[in-house]
């Protein structure tokens, strides 16, 4: 059976029948992740002309509604690299991270083990693949969907909160849309590139993701810094952007907070990114 009670105790408490309609929904659920997981596999790579369509059309509304009126090319151009490069991230990420795990590769185990909560024993890479529950489903496409997720939510969140800007707004204009441009770029690509290592079982993916929510963390308080020396800032942009920034940095502890645990301990987890399966 794919699903593994992670308080097994509690069932032989049960009645049998509740036991087993506990064990048939929870296989239900199991086999519906599995398809969610599965459609992200196939169909992922068919989303991104959507997803550059979309930034094009989102790039020429942001330009043409800029405060500042557009004198020629060159003002074109450039108010529209900031929307070019949040629309190229993602897909730099889904590509560098495909690439580098294929489909289907066995990928060696890091030398040095940070989860080291609990007793575990390894196994080899193929009995890892046959255990029932090898691959990300259950909680994992849970979590899967959260990663991916964060792209379109932090390119719609930067898209409705900074205005195009050219080269004769102010300068504290200019290093806001710099900085927030920045911070979507880095992150969505980091997110893409969690979620590809994810979805094709990659050891490092623990590791990845941990370094990315630090990474999250890190440029909030990067931002913060950076426009905060200019004195010229107006109080209203301060405060939106305080409000930004808190709101980023909310998700991110949410996201550690609810997520760190479940990859420490759960038997999905460490089969699948660590092959090894809990000792009893």
């Amino acid at each position: 059976m794919a699903f593994a009670s992670p308080i097994p105790a509690v069932h032989r408490l049960l009645p049998r029948p509740v036991v087993f309609k506990w064990a048939a929904a929870a296989e239900h659920l199991t086999r519906r992740s599995r398809t969610i997981a599965a459609f992200f596999d196939a169909r992922i790579e068919g989303l991104m002309p959507g997803w550059l369509t979309f930034m094009a059309l989102a790039c020429i509304a942001k330009v043409l509604t800029g405060p500042i009126p557009i004198r020629g090319w060159e003002d074109v151009l450039r108010q529209s690299l900031p929307y070019g490069l949040v629309a190229l991230s993602p897909v730099a990420g889904f590509r560098l991270a495909a690439g580098s795990f294929p489909r289907g590769l066995i990928s060696a185990q890091p030398l040095l083990r940070l989860a080291c909560i609990g007793r575990w024993r390894s196994v080899d890479p193929v009995s890892a693949c046959r255990n029932p529950a090898f691959g990300p489903a259950g909680f994992m496409a849970s979590l899967l969907v959260g990663i991916i997720l964060n792209v379109p939510v932090r390119t719609a969140e930067y898209l409705l909160a900074i205005p195009s800007v050219g080269a004769g707004a102010p300068t504290w204009a200019q290093t806001l849309q710099l900085a927030m441009t920045a911070d979507v770029v880095v992150m969505n690509f980091f997110y893409m590139a969690c979620f590809v290592m994810a979805l094709r079982s990659v050891p490092l993916f623990p590791r990845m993701l941990l370094f990315t929510w630090a990474v999250d963390v890190g440029m909030q308080f990067m931002i913060a810094d950076m426009v905060a020396r200019d004195p010229a800032l107006p109080m209203s942009v301060g405060t939106c952007l305080k409000s930004l920034l808190h709101g980023n940095l909310q998700k991110a502890f949410i996201s550690v907070a609810v997520w760190l645990p479940y990859l420490l301990l759960s038997d999905r987890v460490n089969i699948t990114y660590r092959r090894r399966i809990r000792v009893p």
